[in-house]
């Protein structure tokens, strides 16, 4: 004797409830109009190849990937959405609740004030490469912080600042020496 809730899906990470499948394909609509709306602008940026210059500095180069990346991921949002069901009446499984949770308002509250101490207080104050280290590290120990032992804590703290330490000098690399775009 089962439930009908036995049925359901069950969600395997921290999104609860889970976003309905017919949810995700309009968020992969929107992704994919962003993705092309970016790509065609990035091909309508001059190349400036007819004044000697190497297509591959052309400005559009950088929104381009991002755009072609946007509509990857959008494709690939839309695809398991189809495949969850949001074609079916009724769109699929729905969740029980809808609306936003105390969590989730406060989790897109921290992410806001984080990136505002980023972009705000960080930017230009001090080398790129360490306002990237501090962003990171401090988003992943925001996120990911739980109640656990010590040693478990010291180890997830030090795991944070090893990808803050490597996300800050990677991307300071790639702009400056790939895309060769001057840092603040």
């Amino acid at each position: 004797m089962t439930d009908a809730s036995d049925d359901a899906p069950v969600p395997t990470d921290h999104i609860r409830p889970e976003p309905a499948p017919r949810t995700d394909l309009m968020t992969a609509i929107v992704v994919l109009a962003a993705a092309l709306t970016v790509i065609r602008l990035a091909l309508d940026m001059p190349t400036f190849t007819d004044r000697g210059g190497d297509p591959f500095t052309a400005p559009g180069i950088v929104p381009g990937f991002y755009g072609i990346v946007l509509a990857i991921l959008g494709i690939a949002l839309a695809a398991r959405s189809i495949v969850r069901g949001a074609l079916r009446p009724g769109g699929g499984y729905v969740p029980s609740t809808t609306g936003f949770t105390h969590s989730s308002v406060s989790r897109l509250a921290a992410a806001v004030a984080i990136c505002l101490v980023f972009s705000i207080g960080l930017i230009g104050r001090m080398p790129f490469w360490l306002a990237v280290t501090l962003f990171v590290t401090g988003f992943i120990l925001l996120f990911e912080w739980q109640d656990e032992s010590t040693a478990r804590r010291v180890r997830r703290v030090a795991i944070a600042v090893a990808l803050g330490v490597a996300t800050g000098i990677a991307v300071t690399l790639v702009f400056e020496k790939l895309f060769l775009v001057r840092l603040p």
